[in-house]
């Protein structure tokens, strides 16, 4: 995701990440409106992560951003993950996410992704999202017809498309953490 600028076809891959991480933002910011206040700093977080991985995976040379900003902004997410810690360690997986991306906006710094970073982390990250991956696939397939009250507002947020937008994520940071 972080190599040279490429011509449309070698580089669709690139913009379909793009694409699918932008929707789970959009899907994530639209949750933040219909969540409940406790549930919506987790989908904020969620947004934001969206976003930057879309924003991360658009190829060099497009857009006015570089790994110097994406790296505030992870670090910005990293301390908002943070703040979200107070409410439980089920939010952890919100620091591991943006300290990953702030990790990758390192590389992209350093070495410009292939090899730029450090095995020993990068192997930690690709196990710990493989794993999440996993496992959110089995609660996703597990999950049959359960919807998510809100407690402000009287419609239903599906769980299943909350854990497939989560699900889709994941896919893409090890898609990313790949590429390092």
């Amino acid at each position: 995701m972080h190599g040279p600028a490429l011509s449309l076809p070698a580089s669709l891959p690139a913009w379909l990440l793009v694409l699918l991480c932008a929707v789970s933002g959009a899907y994530c910011l639209r949750r933040v409106r219909r969540s409940g206040r406790e549930a919506r700093g987790g989908a904020a977080g969620e947004a934001l992560m969206g976003f930057g991985m879309a924003v991360m995976a658009v190829p060099p040379g497009i857009g006015p951003w570089g790994p110097g900003i994406l790296l505030a902004v992870f670090c910005g997410a990293a301390l908002h993950a943070l703040w979200l810690l107070r409410g439980g360690v089920h939010h952890a997986h919100h620091l591991v996410g943006s300290l990953a991306m702030a990790y990758m906006a390192l590389t992209m710094a350093d070495g410009h992704g292939h090899g730029g970073g450090l095995p020993l982390v990068t192997g930690a990250l690709l196990l710990y999202f493989a794993g999440y991956v996993l496992l959110g696939g089995a609660r996703l397939v597990t999950a049959g017809g359960s919807v998510q009250p809100t407690p402000d507002k009287p419609q239903v947020v599906p769980t299943e498309l909350t854990r497939a937008c989560r699900l889709a994520m994941g896919m893409g940071m090890l898609a990313m953490l790949l590429s390092v």
